[in-house]
Protein backbone atom coordinates (compact mmCIF):
# COMPACT_ATOMS: atom_id res chain seq x y z
CA UNK A 1 0.00 0.00 0.00
CA UNK A 2 1.36 3.54 -1.00
CA UNK A 3 1.88 5.51 2.02
CA UNK A 4 1.05 9.19 2.57
CA UNK A 5 3.28 11.66 4.56
CA UNK A 6 1.29 13.34 7.39
CA UNK A 7 2.52 15.71 10.52
CA UNK A 8 0.88 15.76 13.26
CA UNK A 9 1.19 16.51 16.79
CA UNK A 10 1.62 14.24 19.92
CA UNK A 11 1.28 15.61 23.44
CA UNK A 12 4.82 15.17 24.87
CA UNK A 13 3.87 12.51 27.03
CA UNK A 14 2.66 10.53 24.97
CA UNK A 15 5.24 10.93 22.36
CA UNK A 16 7.98 10.00 25.38
CA UNK A 17 5.88 6.65 25.76
CA UNK A 18 5.64 5.67 22.29
CA UNK A 19 9.64 6.31 21.91
CA UNK A 20 9.47 3.74 25.24
CA UNK A 21 7.37 0.99 23.40
CA UNK A 22 9.45 1.63 20.01
CA UNK A 23 12.21 0.33 22.33
CA UNK A 24 10.60 -2.35 23.66
CA UNK A 25 8.95 -4.25 20.84
CA UNK A 26 11.85 -3.11 18.70
CA UNK A 27 9.46 -1.66 15.76
CA UNK A 28 9.03 1.98 14.33
CA UNK A 29 6.97 4.75 15.65
CA UNK A 30 5.67 4.74 12.02
CA UNK A 31 4.35 1.22 12.46
CA UNK A 32 2.98 1.65 16.41
CA UNK A 33 1.09 4.61 14.97
CA UNK A 34 -0.20 2.80 11.72
CA UNK A 35 -1.45 0.32 14.04
CA UNK A 36 -3.38 2.10 16.60
CA UNK A 37 -4.80 4.45 14.08
CA UNK A 38 -5.94 1.38 12.10
CA UNK A 39 -7.38 0.01 15.61
CA UNK A 40 -9.02 2.92 16.45
CA UNK A 41 -10.61 3.26 12.90
CA UNK A 42 -12.20 -0.52 12.92
CA UNK A 43 -13.35 0.21 16.82
CA UNK A 44 -15.32 3.35 16.06
CA UNK A 45 -16.31 2.14 12.85
CA UNK A 46 -17.89 -1.18 14.32
CA UNK A 47 -19.37 1.32 17.22
CA UNK A 48 -20.60 4.29 14.97
CA UNK A 49 -22.25 1.01 12.58
CA UNK A 50 -23.93 -0.32 15.35
CA UNK A 51 -25.27 2.66 16.33
CA UNK A 52 -26.21 3.42 12.94
CA UNK A 53 -28.18 0.66 12.60
CA UNK A 54 -30.32 1.32 16.03
CA UNK A 55 -31.17 4.53 14.76
CA UNK A 56 -32.20 2.90 11.82
CA UNK A 57 -34.03 -0.20 13.22
CA UNK A 58 -36.06 2.68 15.30
CA UNK A 59 -37.11 4.56 12.61
CA UNK A 60 -38.34 1.32 10.59
CA UNK A 61 -40.47 0.95 13.71
CA UNK A 62 -41.89 4.40 14.00
CA UNK A 63 -42.59 4.34 10.14
CA UNK A 64 -44.64 1.24 10.32
CA UNK A 65 -46.38 2.23 13.56
CA UNK A 66 -47.66 5.40 11.76
CA UNK A 67 -46.45 4.89 8.11
CA UNK A 68 -47.73 8.33 6.64
CA UNK A 69 -45.92 10.26 9.66
CA UNK A 70 -49.81 11.64 10.93
CA UNK A 71 -48.24 11.80 14.65
CA UNK A 72 -45.67 13.31 13.50
CA UNK A 73 -47.76 16.02 10.89
CA UNK A 74 -49.77 16.11 13.65
CA UNK A 75 -47.12 17.32 16.65
CA UNK A 76 -45.80 19.90 14.23
CA UNK A 77 -49.37 21.69 13.52
CA UNK A 78 -49.92 21.52 17.38
CA UNK A 79 -46.43 23.10 18.10
CA UNK A 80 -46.91 25.83 15.56
CA UNK A 81 -50.25 26.43 16.66
CA UNK A 82 -48.91 26.92 20.32
CA UNK A 83 -45.83 28.92 19.07
CA UNK A 84 -47.94 31.14 16.89
CA UNK A 85 -48.44 34.02 19.41
CA UNK A 86 -44.48 34.28 20.04
CA UNK A 87 -44.20 34.59 16.50
CA UNK A 88 -43.35 37.55 14.86
CA UNK A 89 -44.79 37.32 11.67
CA UNK A 90 -47.81 35.82 12.35
CA UNK A 91 -51.13 37.23 11.19
CA UNK A 92 -48.88 39.35 8.94
CA UNK A 93 -50.37 39.25 5.07
CA UNK A 94 -47.55 40.01 2.71
CA UNK A 95 -48.77 42.05 -0.53
CA UNK A 96 -47.73 39.64 -2.68
CA UNK A 97 -49.80 36.48 -0.59
CA UNK A 98 -51.66 34.46 -3.51
CA UNK A 99 -55.60 33.35 -3.20
CA UNK A 100 -54.59 29.86 -2.30
CA UNK A 101 -52.21 31.42 0.55
CA UNK A 102 -55.17 33.86 1.71
CA UNK A 103 -57.51 30.96 2.20
CA UNK A 104 -55.44 29.03 3.90
CA UNK A 105 -54.64 31.46 6.71
CA UNK A 106 -58.46 32.01 6.63
CA UNK A 107 -58.69 27.95 7.55
CA UNK A 108 -56.12 28.43 10.64
CA UNK A 109 -57.65 31.39 11.79
CA UNK A 110 -61.77 30.11 11.45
Amino acid sequence: MKAKTSTHRLEAKLDEALDHLCQITRRTKNSLINEAVNNLIRQRGLELEGELEQTLQKLRAYREKDPDFEQAIDAFARAEVVGASEDPVEGVVSPSQGVVQSEIRELFHA
